[in-house]
């Protein structure tokens, strides 16, 4: 379904309708830091070094006497 240009005016005229034109500017500045901070943790994620459980196990053997 694509969202046709009269859809998106009544979308808009609805939050604004709930919401009041104050507080839409607040609301936008959350959403933008929430986005900023998930790239962020992306980035991040992609840099750290992938651990290999496989690799950091200890066979442990008992000593004979």
């Amino acid at each position: 379904m694509r969202w046709g240009f009269w859809e998106i005016i009544v979308i808009v005229f609805l939050v604004v309708l709930l919401f009041g034109s104050a507080k839409i500017p607040g609301m936008l500045k959350n959403i933008a830091e929430g986005v900023k901070v998930f790239k962020k943790e992306m980035e991040t994620k992609k840099e750290a070094p992938k651990h290999d459980a496989k690799k950091k196990t200890v066979k442990k053997t008992a000593k004979k006497k």
